[in-house]
């Protein structure tokens, strides 16, 4: 009979650490709180501090049933060891190793909540994709660029709204804004940021020449509240039809809004609304939290800050190489993390890349000389 015990008590003690960073003991008496405050018919009087509270209630009701869950779980499997080893009983190895591999994957994902530091990590986030380098190339790549993040939210169970897109002069994108929905949506969008490089024979190249083109990604939080001063003669708006997004891209009304920030170059889009007005004032809810993020950058001064660093775009500042020709491979140029299975990842499959950046990261402070 086996001997599990080495990897029961891992879990233990990761189980142990997770109590730490998910705040077990102070969220079981926010959560109390939270209770009574959410059952208050009269909450709702204020819909906006209701949304923000029920939110709350749920992460953390998440939060401690995931935790209690896995200690039962522990607890059930220390049982069904020691039963088994007591009776020298080789049949129950495959159910004991099965449950450890369970709670394993469960604290893996718990572990991920550690990695989130930053006072904006569980916030929606606004995302923006920008054709660069590679003419048509580019714009293709921008537009497969949108639909693997569609892709990954579809497996995340978040949700993914097209804010504005500019389409592009044969194909794809020349741009596109869309703001993702769940919950550390930001913190995990963070590895993401920066410029994107795809290697291939171009299906629009009629000699049939291999291309490098480039993508680049920004993302900000979607903040609440923000407190900002905008002078409206730094706004400049641009009206254009609403399109749909993954190759559907059809022209409606000219009421979608473009707005920039002429001081900082910041744009933001909204083309949900059937109204002029209503998508300007989206699109300016928008503009004005990437302006209070960007602020928040330039007063950190740090390479990881709210918005990080502004790569140039272009040869050899790449965070991602796609490659579909001479061979198939991605690769992030930051965590040396690479597949062939380039199909997977442009249909979403990134969570490898995501979850070895933000490791990356944080080995990155705590050992900045390493």
């Amino acid at each position: 009979m086996r001997d599990f015990t080495p990897d029961i008590r891992d879990l233990q003690r990761r189980v142990s650490e997770a109590e730490s960073y998910l705040a077990v003991t102070e969220n079981r008496e926010r959560f109390a709180v939270l209770e009574a405050e959410v059952s208050d018919p009269a909450l709702w009087d204020d819909q906006e501090r209701a949304k923000k509270l029920n939110t709350e209630y749920a992460n953390i009701k998440d939060d401690l049933a995931t935790y209690d869950n896995l200690i039962e779980q522990i607890a059930d499997i220390e049982v069904l060891h020691e039963l088994a080893r007591d009776e020298d009983d080789e049949s129950q190895e495959p159910e004991i190793e099965a449950s450890i591999a369970v709670a394993a994957g469960i604290v893996n994902q718990l572990e991920l909540r550690s990695m989130f530091t930053g006072e904006h990590d569980d916030n929606d986030c606004i995302v923006q994709i920008n054709a660069k380098d590679g003419g048509v190339d580019a714009q293709d790549f921008s537009e497969m660029l949108l639909r693997m993040y569609e892709r990954w939210c579809e497996r995340r169970g978040f949700t993914i709204s097209l804010n504005g897109v500019s389409e592009g002069q044969e194909a794809g994108i020349m741009s596109a804004e869309v703001t993702i929905t769940g919950r550390y949506a930001y913190g995990l969008m963070t590895a993401e940021r920066g410029t994107h490089r795809l290697v291939r024979i171009s299906p629009f190249d009629n000699q049939g020449r291999r291309q490098t083109s480039f993508a680049a990604v920004q993302v900000w939080p979607l903040l609440e509240d923000v407190d900002v001063d905008v002078d409206d003669s730094d706004i400049r708006m641009e009206v254009f039809r609403a399109s749909g997004a993954g190759g559907q891209h059809i022209n409606k009304t000219s009421s979608a809004v473009r707005l920039i920030h002429e001081p900082t170059g910041l744009v933001a889009s909204s083309q949900e609304e059937r109204s002029q007005l209503q998508n300007r004032e989206r699109a300016m809810g928008r503009l004005t939290a990437m302006i209070a993020a960007k602020a928040e950058e330039d007063r950190a001064a740090e390479l990881d800050s709210i918005a990080g660093k502004q790569a140039q775009v272009g040869w050899g500042s790449q965070i991602r190489s796609y490659v579909l020709q001479p061979y198939q491979m991605v690769k992030d140029l930051r965590t040396e993390i690479e597949t062939a299975d380039v199909s997977g990842v442009l249909d979403g499959d990134i969570d490898e890349f995501v979850e070895g950046y933000l490791q990356w990261r944080r080995a990155q402070r705590e050992n900045p000389d390493a």
